[in-house]
């Protein structure tokens, strides 16, 4: 792993967990957060990344980052996350205001220190990630690594036949950071349907303040009572710390901007990435367990 990590996030449920994993497992040099609107609107999400950074302690900033895709409309998720997108779960309001632009601050953080030492953790659209490429590429040159949760190759979409919600709320967002040529990783629904949570396991959980909060928006994110939806977002954080838990291959990746917006597209012509393609279950959940108790 890099030095230093900057989550690029939308929470969001499973982005809240994820966040508190990254705060709470003592691994990662969390620079800050940058907010996105994507799971529901960037006041919210800003809001909700301030809450849980007050709730574990951490005085590294939230900075406001895009309010809306590049070129199109936003995609509503309340019905899954709420309309808190904490899923009713209340969190104290952070005390400190939210830095006002997440590429400007994205970009004081890539250029101060050295290149290839700051890895980006993407939980959300990719707007912010392309905001900086399209303004500062020589910054967004410096990232060490992006991890990103998105896309579909072999599974069902679940915005669209193929489209998976974070690359359909701003494929345009996608397109740009494929073409960028960054040192890319994917984590797409064939990886992150495989992980969920049932009863016991949020059980597992409690005994910290951050596992507590942790097993009630888990109990928020239940779907049927038996198990959570996938646990999507902390897919990123564990393929961070172990990528031996997870089968990578190496893609060609196009994005389709009209017919199935955000689909991506295994093709000779489109550009390099790496993508996980399978992971190990029982592995994947005890490390993220291992972040809460």
């Amino acid at each position: 792993m890099s030095d230093a990590v900057i989550i690029d996030t939308d929470p969001g449920l499973d982005d809240a967990i994820a966040i508190l994993f990254a705060l709470g497992c003592g691994r990662f040099d969390v620079l800050g957060l940058t907010s996105v609107a994507g799971n529901i609107g960037i006041e919210q999400t800003t809001a909700n990344a301030g809450s849980l950074l007050r709730l574990m302690g951490s005085s590294v900033p939230v900075a406001i980052g895009a309010a809306r895709p590049l070129r199109r409309e936003s995609i509503d998720e309340a019905a899954i996350h709420g309309d808190d997108g904490l899923g009713g779960v209340v969190l104290k309001p952070s005390d400190a205001p939210p830095l006002p632009d997440a590429v400007a601050w994205m970009t004081e953080q890539l250029t101060s220190r050295p290149a290839h030492t700051v890895d980006v953790l993407a939980l959300g659209p990719l707007t912010n990630l392309a905001r900086l490429i399209e303004t500062h590429p020589e910054a967004a040159a410096r990232i060490g690594r992006v991890i990103a949760m998105g896309g579909a190759i072999d599974e069902k979409g679940n915005v669209g036949p193929n489209s998976e919600f974070n690359f359909a709320s701003d494929p345009e967002a996608l397109q740009v950071v494929l073409v960028a040529r960054l040192d890319l990783t994917l984590i797409p629904l064939d990886v992150t349907r495989r992980v969920r949570a049932d009863a016991a396991y949020l059980e597992s959980l409690r005994g910290t303040a951050h596992g507590e909060v942790a097993a009630a928006l888990l109990r928020a994110y239940f779907h049927d009572g038996r198990e959570s939806r996938p646990l999507h977002d902390p897919c990123v954080m564990l393929f961070a710390l172990a990528p031996d838990i997870f089968a990578i291959e190496r893609m060609r990746l196009a994005v389709d901007l009209v017919d199935d917006p955000g689909a991506i597209r295994v093709t000779p012509d489109g550009w390099p990435a790496q993508v996980a393609m399978a992971v190990d279950t029982e592995r994947a959940l005890s490390l993220l367990r291992g972040g809460f108790i």
